[in-house]
């Protein structure tokens, strides 16, 4: 049976900084869900958690007294509306969430490909070019993959996201088709074992035809090494939720995923 979109598990309200957006209320969320017939949804707020040590002066802001301010969250008979958080990973490695935080969440989102954090999410020698890039894409997904984390309510967000290289799609596109195949094949080996979620994600699918087998090439390995995918609409807007079912559906049926292929978020 085909995949079915039925789920959003990246969504960020005002609360986040990069939304700050009067009109992206939790109840908006609930309503978008609702119109979408989506059964599961999770608020994925930024947060770096205050007991950890290392957060920008971005994050440092976004703290969990900070992103608890959404709760309680609206619900309604047929979804669910769960309690989540995107966090990071710097450049040392350290995830901004303490093990013991990571209880108070139902679903935590951690990207790896934040490169436009620059001198925080990565040194800026590994800025220099789209080797150095690639490199670091394999490292810090290597990395994460390692740590004592609770992987079965852990998805890894947008894997291809635009911001490994911001502002110049030529060496975007170099970047991702540096990345070795077999530290893919490799990575994403662990990823299924270890049970994480990979990210479906909008703008992950917004590329053109002759852009389609560099971008795909990590979902497709990851499919083929039996990863689980979940859907994350990153939406920060709520004009941007109109078009997210067009681009999730466009992933989902390039990818040929099924229902076998879906992560499920006990």
């Amino acid at each position: 049976m085909k995949y079915v979109f039925d789920h959003d598990f990246h969504i960020h309200s005002q609360i986040s900084s990069c939304s700050r957006d009067p009109g992206q209320t939790n109840e908006r969320i609930l309503q978008y869900a609702q119109e979408e017939g989506l059964h599961t949804i999770v608020l994925a707020d930024h947060f770096w958690d205050e007991t950890v040590e290392g957060a920008s002066k971005w994050y440092s802001k976004q703290n969990f007294e900070h992103i608890s301010q959404a709760k309680p969250l609206p619900q309604s008979e047929g979804v669910k509306f769960l309690f989540g958080c995107e966090t990071e990973m710097d450049k040392y490695m350290t995830v901004g969430c303490s093990r013991e935080r990571m209880d108070e969440f139902s679903f935590i989102v951690i990207p790896t490909t934040h490169f436009h954090m620059e001198g925080f999410t990565l040194f800026l020698e590994q800025l220099e070019s789209p080797e150095t890039r690639a490199k670091a894409w394999v490292e810090k997904f290597d990395e994460l993959l390692k740590q004592d984390l609770p992987f079965h309510k852990i998805g890894i967000a947008h894997l291809t996201c635009g911001l490994i290289w911001k502002g110049d799609r030529p060496k975007y596109l170099e970047t991702i088709d540096s990345i070795p195949v077999e530290d893919m094949h490799r990575l994403f080996a662990k990823a299924a074992k270890l049970g994480v979620g990979i990210e479906i994600n909008p703008g992950n699918m917004k590329y053109a035809e002759e852009e389609k087998d560099i971008l795909l090439r990590p979902f497709r390995i990851a499919k083929e090494e039996g990863c689980k995918f979940y859907c994350g609409s990153d939406v920060h807007h709520p004009e941007n939720f109109a078009t997210v079912r067009k681009w999730i559906e466009r992933g989902i049926d390039d990818l040929g995923l099924t229902e076998e292929d879906k992560f499920i978020l006990k």
